[in-house]
């Protein structure tokens, strides 16, 4: 069972997504649909895949939700969004829950100015009513926010955390810490896993190469070992740097010194038990 543990669909017509701003991201600057990702995921052996939120917008994931349920299980859960600060955030999990495979969270805390956000107490126990739904939060930090994500995660060790994109590291300038160091202490709280996602937009786009990221991928394999990191392809932002072919066989070169267990528990079992994937059943 191989899984795509994160990857994004947008539609402009519906809905525009905010971020999408500046010419280096006109690449992207159009509607991607499931039907586009479909042929990738199949020439890869992908079975399914968890679908991650791309705006802050409630709308968004309901519409992210309905696709999965039509999807025919090839998308077996969605990372929604919803107002972590609001007082009505228990009822907004569950009736967002009652409409699709949500499994899990996010917001794009990156993008808040406040390095220290994700220590705000209202922040906090709209985090702690994500673990009590049963959901993951996905966690998509910069590097300067890391020191708020670590006390965060130690201070609520009942939520499950995933990191997305490794915390950005600085591949393209070829920086190391305080990223390593940060990233090695994370990991040593038990409620964290880590996506192997992400990584060849934050090398050099036009110019980078696998032996560029690969200390990066295997720092987080070797810090949060093959039983908490998560393959996503984190496609179609990916295409800004390389196509879907690369980025699997980019992570398939981070895994090779692997054994055969730990790198199927990478590219599948560990998305299947960290989201609590609902799967069809494989065979006759």
């Amino acid at each position: 069972m191989r899984i795509d543990a994160h990857h994004h669909l947008w539609d402009l017509e519906r809905r525009p997504q905010p971020w999408l701003t500046g010419a280096e991201l006109d690449p992207i600057a159009r509607t991607f649909r499931l039907a586009e990702l479909l042929p990738l995921l199949d020439a890869h052996g992908i079975d399914a895949t968890v679908l991650v939120q791309s705006s802050s917008s409630l709308d968004e994931t309901r519409e992210l939700l309905a696709l999965a349920r039509d999807s025919g299980g090839r998308v077996a859960g969605v990372v929604g969004w919803a107002d972590l600060t609001s007082p009505e955030l228990p009822g907004t999990l569950a009736a967002l829950a009652a409409l699709g495979p949500l499994v899990g969270i996010r917001h794009q805390v990156q993008d808040e100015a406040d390095p220290g956000w994700l220590a705000r107490a209202d922040v906090r126990s709209g985090l702690a009513a994500v673990g009590a739904a049963g959901l993951v939060y996905d966690l998509l930090v910069t590097v300067d926010q890391l020191p708020a994500a670590i006390d965060t995660v130690r201070a609520l060790p009942e939520v499950r955390f995933v990191l997305d994109h490794g915390a950005k590291p600085p591949v393209g300038g070829g920086g190391w810490e305080p990223w390593a160091a940060s990233t090695t202490e994370l990991s040593a709280l038990p409620n964290i896993s880590c996506k192997l996602s992400g990584l060849v937009t934050e090398a050099d786009w036009h110019r980078w190469r696998v032996a560029d990221v690969l200390p990066y991928a295997r720092h987080l394999l070797a810090a949060f070992g093959p039983d908490r990191v998560l393959f996503g392809s984190d496609w179609p932002v990916c295409t800004l740097a390389a196509d879907y072919s690369s980025v699997v066989a980019l992570a398939e070169a981070a895994l090779s010194p692997l054994t055969p267990a730990a790198r199927d528990a990478v590219l599948g079992r560990n998305a299947v038990r960290l989201y609590a994937l609902n799967l069809p059943p494989s065979g006759p």
